[in-house]
């Protein structure tokens, strides 16, 4: 499960699942063909059009459920395609076409239409392309369905007060507030190990630094099984921390923080508060770097609102920085497009992130009828530093105690854990295997059975020991594009070519009934031992090989 990327339940990716075939009705034979063929192109453009075209061919030729069926595959090309935008006009109708006939969907069909609808809901937060009265129908038709005591009544209450405050009503969104707070998310609702999260955001936004520290403190027990965290609450409680006067705090989440951030697409919409804690905390030569460094993600961003506050806290750096006399210091700035590279100064640069904040701000409340988010914008490019800076924490320092008790290198200067440690054989553990991909700063989890599981790109790769004593260290890599089962010798051949041209990984095509899912694997031995530094190479390279892998399925016609 992940926070705010975390689209999962595909029914279209489901083994074992059960047959999604007529319940009372039966399909066209060209349709389902059709629709096979949809599925198979690869992710983009060319597959939505395709799957807008076969749902318009289902309606005129009156199969509702193949209608259904590349509708709900639509849902998915966009969630994909980080297009939620688009998710209204498809849940709408998906959502008319089970009501007219209630036998048409499966027991899991309806609870994934729910959380898509939900999808739907929440895109308006992110982008002023989605109607505003659209959205509060979908809303009040969800609270209708969900009822006030069902498991994601918190669902709903929380839906409502993240829209009250997107559209600056603070009374409203606090009144929903508390019918949201201290509850866990239903089945429908967004990832429970981020709820603590969503809600320090919104105290930070109404000025109460000290709750929304408390509301990420409150966690207790087991931990959510979320790829996000603890990065997630760390980023929350950022400003909160700086504004409430624990500077050392605040910089330590930072760097732990943006040391994953720094290259995790999905992460854009953090890089705002990263930017913001550098302004306020002082450190702008840090923040010119981030700048620097992110500055090509504005170009293809994730959202509105993320572009929205990414240039904001943007241009509030290159203000301050200006202010510092560095405001002629040149920033180099990539081709896009036919936009060519170019290296505006700090001050040239800062006024046309000014200008992007500002579009999308006036964007945001044409479309709400507001002038929220321009004063909230203004607000934040109206900010000063808040205290001295303090010394950033080095971003290779260790995140926690060393187990001896200790907070790093010995007082000789060297690092058993770091330094001799790193070649140091010893026997393969998950803990290892995670060790690696902390620092690597990717997302996983951790399956029962021991199963380190994390996606990368086009690619699921599940790390896992194998072998009697668990000396083996297994790499599975399964491609997300999956073939349909007509397309068996195809599949073959190009495993068979793939593993007469290449070592690793070795590549087969596993047969789940009506889909092909090509994958994987490689082994290595390691019965006397593996060192750190060794185990690092190994994840490095299971990752690289498989996400090629898995780039090539993508690629084939």
């Amino acid at each position: 499960m992940t926070g705010r990327d975390e689209f999962t339940g595909s029914r279209t990716n489901r083994a074992g699942a059960a047959p999604d075939g007529p319940v009372g009705g039966g399909r066209l034979p060209a349709l389902e063909a059709a629709l096979a063929d949809a599925r198979d192109l690869p992710d983009g453009p060319d597959r939505q059009v395709a799957l807008e075209r076969l749902a318009e061919r289902a309606d005129a030729a009156g199969d509702v459920r193949s209608g259904v069926d590349a509708r709900f595959a639509l849902i998915e090309a966009y969630l994909l395609d980080g297009e939620r935008w688009r998710l209204v006009e498809p849940v709408r109708r998906c959502r008319a076409a089970a009501d007219h006939r209630p036998e048409l969907l499966t027991d899991n069909e309806t609870g994934l239409l729910l959380r898509y609808q939900r999808y739907a809901v929440e895109a308006l937060l992110g982008t002023p392309r989605v109607g505003l009265d659209q959205t509060r129908a979908l809303l009040h038709d969800l609270a209708h369905r969900v009822g006030t005591d069902g498991p994601d009544a918190p669902t709903v209450a929380e839906l409502h007060c993240r829209i009250a405050d997107h559209l600056g009503d603070e009374p409203t969104a606090r009144h929903w507030y508390e019918r949201w707070s201290g509850k866990r998310p239903g089945p429908a609702g967004g990832c429970p190990g981020c709820a603590s999260a969503r809600r320090a955001e919104l105290l930070a936004g109404w000025g109460e630094w000290r709750a929304a520290l408390g509301e990420l403190e409150k966690r207790d027990g087991e931990p959510e099984p979320c790829t996000d965290q603890p990065e997630r609450d760390l980023v929350a409680g950022l400003l909160p921390a700086l504004r409430a006067g624990e500077r050392e705090r605040a910089a330590a989440a930072h760097v732990r923080a943006y040391r994953r951030h720094r290259r995790e697409p999905a992460a854009f919409p953090y890089l705002a508060a990263h930017l913001r804690f550098c302004a306020l905390g002082g450190h702008l030569e840090r923040g010119l770097t981030i700048l620097t460094e992110q500055l090509p993600r504005l170009d293809r961003p994730s959202d509105d609102l993320a572009a929205m506050e990414f240039a904001a806290a943007g241009a509030l750096v290159c203000a301050l920085a200006e202010e510092a006399g560095l405001g002629g210091r040149p920033l180099p700035r990539p081709a896009y497009g036919g936009r060519p590279a170019t290296d505006p100064d700090v001050s040239t640069l800062g006024a046309l992130l000014l200008g992007v904040a500002s579009e999308l701000a006036g964007s945001f409340d044409a479309r709400n009828g507001t002038g929220h988010h321009s004063g909230r914008m203004a607000a934040w490019l109206a900010e000063r530093p808040l205290a001295a800076p303090v010394a950033l924490p080095a971003d290779d320092e260790p995140d926690e105690p060393d187990a001896d008790g200790s907070d790093g290198p010995d007082a000789d200067g060297s690092d058993e854990a770091s330094g001799s440690g790193e070649r140091e054989l010893m026997a393969l553990t998950v803990d290892m295997i995670t060790a690696v991909l902390d620092r690597r700063g990717d997302r996983y989890l951790v399956e029962e059975g021991d199963t380190v599981v994390g996606r990368w790109g086009g690619v699921v790769i599940q790390f896992r020991r194998a072998g009697e004593r668990g000396e083996v260290l297994h790499a599975r890599a399964m491609a997300a594009r999956r073939l349909p089962a007509t397309r068996r010798s195809e599949a073959y051949a190009f495993c068979n070519a793939w593993n007469h041209d290449r070592l690793l990984p070795k590549a087969y095509a596993h047969d789940i009934g009506e889909e092909l899912v090509l994958a994987g694997d490689v082994a290595t031995d390691l019965t006397h031992g593996v060192a750190p530094a060794q185990l690092t190479v190994l994840v490095d390279a299971a990752i690289a090989t498989g996400v090629a892998y898995a780039e090539a399925v993508a690629a084939l016609p």
